[in-house]
């Protein structure tokens, strides 16, 4: 093999670590996005529960969400800005949708739309943590999701106790 092509094969294998390393980071750089996206909402619409709600449980479920919600959004933005990601804390258009149509809710008919897309929520954030804490690339990024994950798993039990307190309450 003359030096014309091992320097060539060495560009080319260089050229693929660095596309492999562009694509980890880049599925880091989603999570993020997308994680502090979905604690923002957690953050409006639990106020929003927490003003709304005629359920004490979702009341205090949505008081839950903007403590807990708050608290790992400040956390995800201190490693982003350490890691030179970005966050976000504009809400998608699915996230905007809900909150106006639980802005146009009262009563038990809030507290059932509500504790049911909470549910919903956690089973999908639940299976994105997770994805992220077992094939993240980034260390920091990997850390937080398997921290957060536990309490998520909490929300999630909570969200259904307080699901199955309204629709008791509606018989």
């Amino acid at each position: 093999m003359n030096k014309f092509s091992e320097l060539a094969i060495t560009v080319l294998c260089g050229g693929i670590a660095l596309f492999a390393a562009d694509a980890m980071a880049g599925k880091d750089q989603s999570f993020v996005t997308k994680a502090s996206q979905g604690g923002a909402a957690e953050v409006k619409l639990g106020h929003l529960a927490a003003e709304k709600g005629s359920n004490q449980k979702v009341k205090d479920f949505g008081k839950k969400m903007e403590e807990d919600h708050s608290k790992a959004g400040n956390e995800l933005s201190s490693i982003a800005q350490k890691k030179s990601l970005q966050t976000s804390s504009e809400l998608t258009s699915k996230d905007n949708a809900l909150l106006n149509r639980l802005n146009g809710l009262s009563g038990e008919a809030f507290d059932k739309a509500y504790m049911s897309a909470m549910v919903k929520d956690h089973e999908q954030d639940i299976a994105e943590f997770e994805k992220e804490a077992n094939s993240g690339s980034d260390p920091d990024v990997k850390a937080f999701a398997s921290k957060t994950l536990p309490t998520l798993k909490d929300h999630l039990q909570m969200a259904k106790d307080a699901a199955t307190a309204v629709s008791a309450s509606m018989k």
